[in-house]
């Protein structure tokens, strides 16, 4: 194929749009690969004879087999990208990083490297080769997630010209990833109550428990999260 590569996770992308009837520049454009990659794979696409509803319905593996040059890792564009691995895992710890303002740092020295997609998806490899996790069932409706941001933001009076403070309370069913967000003056103890009451009313229900992870309105000293069983609040 002349130009870049298309890694096997992104191939269905090319399928989808051009079922959908888009040139090749658009898609070169959204991929963010050069109109000679995306031309090369469109006449790979024709020569197999199969529809783009088709191809869409493959498995990876059935499309690997297909395109073995997408199925392609450069080992020196990787080391390189790898390398940067340890740095990026205590850089997400900070507070308003994430894998998208690393991507960016990453391009701005390696303009020809990966695109966000392989990035992300090289990253997560790595860091679950590194890290052991386990796989967490919930109940629907039996836990409700709650916690406030790390970091603060601010809102500006239209009238005055005056810049507030802006904690910001974040609720999730973990079940359904069912998320609720709001904006608080501050994080005491009354404010809590009272945006819990309103996610409640948001959600039109109440679960059997509330966790807060060591937040200062719930609990004194830090420890494991609190559960707060059966909430009234």
């Amino acid at each position: 194929m002349a130009g870049q590569r298309i890694d096997i996770m992104d191939l269905k992308q090319p399928i989808q749009l051009k079922g959908k009837g888009y040139r090749n520049r658009y898609i070169a454009r959204q991929l963010g690969v050069s109109r000679n990659t995306v031309n090369g794979y469109v006449q790979g696409f024709a020569a197999h004879s199969l529809s783009f509803g088709e191809l869409e319905g493959l498995s990876e593996q059935e499309l690997a087999e297909l395109f073995p040059q997408a199925d392609y890792k450069d080992s020196s564009c990787y080391e390189q990208l790898s390398g940067y691995f340890p740095e990026y895992a205590r850089e997400l710890r900070k507070t308003g990083c994430t894998l998208q303002v690393l991507w960016q740092r990453y391009l701005d020295h390696h303009p020809d490297g990966y695109r966000y997609t392989q990035f992300t998806h090289f990253f997560n490899q790595w860091k679950n080769r590194t890290k052991a996790s386990g796989i967490l069932s919930h109940k629907a409706g039996e836990k409700l997630f709650i916690d406030f941001t790390g970091k603060t933001l601010s809102w500006v009076d239209r009238h005055t010209g005056e810049i507030h403070p802006a904690q910001v309370f974040v609720a999730i069913l973990p079940c359904s990833q069912y998320t609720y967000v709001q904006a608080t003056a501050s994080q005491k103890r009354e404010v809590l109550v009272r945006a819990i009451t309103d996610c409640k009313s948001w959600m039109g229900g109440v679960t059997k428990a509330i966790v807060a992870d060591n937040m200062k309105a719930v609990v004194a000293k830090g420890h494991n999260p609190t559960l707060i069983k059966h909430s009234k609040i």
